[in-house]
């Protein structure tokens, strides 16, 4: 989907450019704060199940949260090093969660039936990310209509929705995103 490879480049350039400075920030304040290293790297699963090392900055330190970590985890910043698994080409901006194959198992999502939840890249948010916490059905659920949705004005709202859960917090956006959608499916 050359829209998609577009979206996502015309995406990281502007992000970079709005954003590189925090970015900086983060990788030297972890390092300043908490030493080395600044990334935190795990096997998950891409486009048609490879794998690949996904990149976060790093927020735990012998099994125990940070200080800066537990700031990066609740406004999702620790998320922002997967600009590196984009430019690599192993994620999209937007898509499914990347999963570990534990994670796979655990769901039960190793099965003929959820296969085509590989048929896209994962992405650093998504659908089910914005509704998540609340079950497997329903994060599949997401994924499923991510996946017949898709388009350049759906990946354009998960992104701007996405930025405001990071300035308003996760419950706030999420309890408001209920809100459309059931409104928008009664």
């Amino acid at each position: 989907m050359l829209w998609k490879k577009c979206f996502d480049g015309l995406a990281v350039a502007l992000g970079l450019m709005l954003i590189g400075w925090v970015l900086v920030i983060i990788a030297f304040s972890i390092w300043v704060l908490e030493g080395r290293p600044i990334l935190f790297r795990q096997p998950r699963l891409g486009l048609n199940k490879q794998p690949f090392s996904i990149y976060k900055f790093r927020t735990m330190q012998d099994e125990v949260v940070t200080k800066s970590g537990k700031l990066l985890r609740q406004t999702g910043l620790d998320e922002l090093a997967q600009i590196i698994n984009i430019l690599q080409g192993h994620m999209s901006v937007v898509g499914p969660r990347p999963l570990t194959q534990a994670d796979v198992q655990r769901l039960g999502w190793d099965d003929a039936y959820h296969a085509k939840r590989w048929n896209i890249k994962p992405g650093i948010t998504g659908l089910a990310q914005l509704y998540g916490g609340r079950s497997a059905k329903v994060s599949w659920h997401m994924d499923e209509v991510y996946q017949a949705q898709m388009s350049w004005w759906l990946d354009t709202r998960v992104v701007l929705w996405s930025l405001a859960v990071n300035v308003l917090g996760k419950q706030k956006v999420r309890g408001w995103l209920m809100k459309q959608h059931k409104s928008t499916t009664n």
